[in-house]
């Protein structure tokens, strides 16, 4: 009879032990409770507002945001200034955070580290050219940030807010000595600039035009810098002359000034554009080498789409569009600032301050970028019955 007592006993205690073990195995199939400021039409009025995020699965890890970036994107996003969008909207694709809970499949990030998420979150495909070359980003299945359908069939909502639920494969390793609030704008604006010149193989001697001096011209002429590049600037602000020097740029142009684009005509290996305002495409390719190329980064609103002429188009000059880069590439580029100490220059806000600086930066007016501290957001009360 104690015997049997006994096996009772040790059975017991083997079933408990083994569910208690699957539970610390398995995250919550619960969605995740969460909070933002959202944007609930086309437009820059944000609000507090209250979602879910989809469960935490097996490949997907939970961060803590801690600081967000914001995009020129965001902006065009958030008004609907190219299609349609959804709301409610939570903006934000340059997130950096700490890891809360991973699912059980997950290798690569454990509770307590640091980690970032760029413009995607999550693909459905992982077997076509594009996916197999590790670039996602042009991917017809890839799921962004925000505003895309999720795997559980809501719409993604983007870093505005105090957490986020990504696919493992999605997420990049944040250095330890990386200063997180200048590292979470390189998510968008470094990958963004790092990939075409990447791409191009941009060394050293290469002639490199950057046409826009804002958030993503300043990534740009850092690494096109470092890579051993002769940089010129074009901007309208004559005040950013001083900044451009100081980076290492080898010549600034006033776009204002006609004169000082003399000698330029067919001088440069590739220029990035970054300008997100309507502007005179052609003036730009025809200072390209032959062969060169004109990569347009920065996409402005559709009533301000710039066009040009195919009798403009000569001397086997090349134009085209880069979209970020792929994960792969993104972790590159991550190790690549930190070892060059390649930032942004930032602002730091509270979150309560989103319809400011989203003015700011319609009006030109904004610092190179702004990143919210996402400590300050504000906790919505709880409802009352």
């Amino acid at each position: 009879m104690k015997f049997h007592r006994f096996f009772i006993v040790i059975v017991a205690l083997a079933f408990l032990t083994d569910n208690l073990s699957a539970q610390n195995d398995s995250p919550s199939k619960e969605k995740i409770p969460s909070r933002g400021y959202a944007v609930m039409e086309p437009g820059w009025k944000f609000i507090p507002h209250d979602f879910e995020r989809r469960a935490v699965g097996d490949e997907d890890v939970l961060i803590e945001i801690l600081y967000s970036g914001i995009c020129h994107t965001d902006l065009h996003q958030a008004a609907s200034d190219w299609f349609q969008n959804v709301y409610p909207m939570i903006p934000g694709h340059e997130i950096v955070g700490r890891v809360k809970q991973v699912g059980k499949k997950v290798r690569n990030f454990e509770v307590g580290d640091y980690a970032g998420v760029g413009c995607m979150v999550d693909n459905t495909c992982n077997t076509c050219t594009t996916c197999k070359e590790h670039e996602e980003q042009y991917c017809q299945k890839t799921i962004f940030t925000y505003g895309s359908k999720d795997v559980d069939g809501t719409v993604t909502m983007g870093g505005y807010a105090n957490n986020i639920v990504v696919t493992e494969r999605f997420v990049v390793k944040i250095p330890p000595n990386a200063p997180l609030e200048k590292t979470a704008p390189l998510l968008c604006a470094g990958i963004t600039t790092y990939s075409p010149l990447r791409y191009n193989k941009v060394k050293q001697g290469d002639k490199v035009g950057v046409a826009g001096f804002g958030g993503l011209g300043l990534m740009a002429v850092q690494y096109a810098v470092a890579m051993g590049a002769d940089v010129t600037i074009f901007d309208p602000v004559e005040s950013k002359r001083e900044t451009a020097e100081k980076m290492g740029a080898v010549k600034f142009v006033n776009v204002r000034n006609a004169e000082e684009f003399e000698g330029l005509q067919d001088t440069f290996y590739i220029i990035l554009s970054t300008i997100p305002v309507a502007y005179d495409v052609a003036q730009y390719l025809n200072m390209l080498q032959k062969g060169g190329s004109l990569v347009i980064l920065g996409i402005p609103s559709n009533k301000d789409a710039p066009s040009i002429s195919i009798n403009q188009l000569s001397k086997r000059r090349k134009i085209y569009g880069s979209l970020i880069g792929g994960v792969k590439e993104t972790q590159e580029m991550l190790d690549y600032s930190v070892k060059h100490n390649i930032y942004p220059e930032v602002e730091v806000i509270p979150i309560q301050k989103l319809d400011e600086a989203f003015q700011n930066l319609a009006e030109g007016k904004a610092p190179f970028r702004y990143v919210i501290d996402m400590r300050t957001l504000d906790f919505l009360e709880e409802k009352k019955p």
